[in-house]
């Protein structure tokens, strides 16, 4: 089947605490190179983070102008992240409409809200109204996409869920119904192997395929969502750092992509997406700083060559 692979194509990331990672800023002309280089004539996604909220406004975004990334063969996947404490949404949904019509031209699909489920660092489910958000969003952007008859797929996505309920996702199937499942396009997994909790090496592919068939059977099943709506690999990536030796994480992503592709065919998955193109920065000994195919300074890692393999072979 027809696989897509993608790039968060910037730096900043989140600290365990919450803290926005600070480094050099990023550099647009080393970025589009290194895209050029990483995916060449394959069709690639580039995915840009806009954050909404009316009691902060301005919208900060990660990285600046991603939009600027979107040519030639690269489309964007535009995150909407919900980070209003309020509970009226009119802002928030003309925001998500506007924000479609603007990038519509060279828009692949846009996600409503990024890790709803998470109330951690990277996540907006610390806010009240989310899930409300969630559901009012994604109809929003299908209503829009439907008006300007874009091509354009409308999804959200979550991080794993073990409990034995499922409460995010029957909640989410439960409010919002047939009307939301059949809006969505898709939906994306953030997930991080063997980077917050070890994973022995040799357990690596293995874990990789249990999780991916639990978030397909048990959670999306728990929300309603059918087989038929693809699963996107939304971002997944290993930092360097101490003990974290650059060969090693291109063993991860290989073992990784691989397994990904693997399950592909069995749980309907067409899109996996790397956190990130750069580190943060590569001057800070903290793994949160070091997620990157490649240094602060666009040296590439070992990484950047076997991910720039595997988008050959596989994309």
């Amino acid at each position: 089947m027809p696989f897509t692979f993608g790039v968060y194509p910037g730096g900043l990331s989140g600290t365990a605490d919450g803290a926005i990672t600070p480094g050099p800023p990023e550099d647009p002309q080393r970025i589009t190179a290194a895209l050029d280089d990483l995916h060449g004539d394959r069709p690639f996604l580039v995915r840009g983070y806009l954050h909404y909220s009316d009691a902060a406004p301005g919208t900060p975004q990660a990285p600046p102008e991603p939009a600027q990334y979107a040519t030639g063969r690269r489309r964007l996947d535009l995150v909407l992240c919900f980070r209003e404490p309020g509970d009226d949404h009119t802002g928030w949904l003309a925001f998500v409409r506007d924000r479609i019509r603007r990038h519509a031209p060279v828009l692949a699909k846009v996600q409503i809200a990024e890790e709803p489920d998470n109330a951690g660092p990277g996540g907006d489910g610390a806010f009240p109204a989310v899930r409300r958000a969630l559901i009012e969003g994604v109809l929003a952007a299908r209503d829009e996409v439907a008006r300007l008859g874009a091509d354009v797929l409308v999804g959200c996505n979550s991080t794993p869920a073990f409990d034995p309920g499922q409460e995010f996702w029957t909640g989410l199937g439960r409010a919002g119904g047939d009307e939301f499942r059949s809006a969505l396009d898709y939906v994306g997994l953030d997930f991080f192997p063997d980077v917050f909790r070890p994973v022995p090496a040799e357990q690596l592919a293995g874990t990789v395929a249990g999780v991916l068939r639990h978030f397909r059977r048990e959670s999306l099943g728990a929300g309603g969502v059918p087989g038929s709506v693809p699963v996107h690999v939304t971002e997944h990536g290993w930092p360097t750092g101490a003990g974290r030796p650059p060969g090693r994480q291109a063993e991860v992503l290989e073992t990784v992509v691989r397994a990904v592709v693997a399950a592909a065919g069995e749980l309907n998955i067409d899109t996996y997406e790397h956190f990130a193109l750069r580190d943060a920065d590569s001057d800070v000994d903290d793994p949160m700083f070091r997620f990157g195919l490649m240094t602060s300074d666009y040296r590439p890692k070992p990484a950047f060559a076997t991910y720039r393999r595997l988008i050959r072979e596989r994309g």
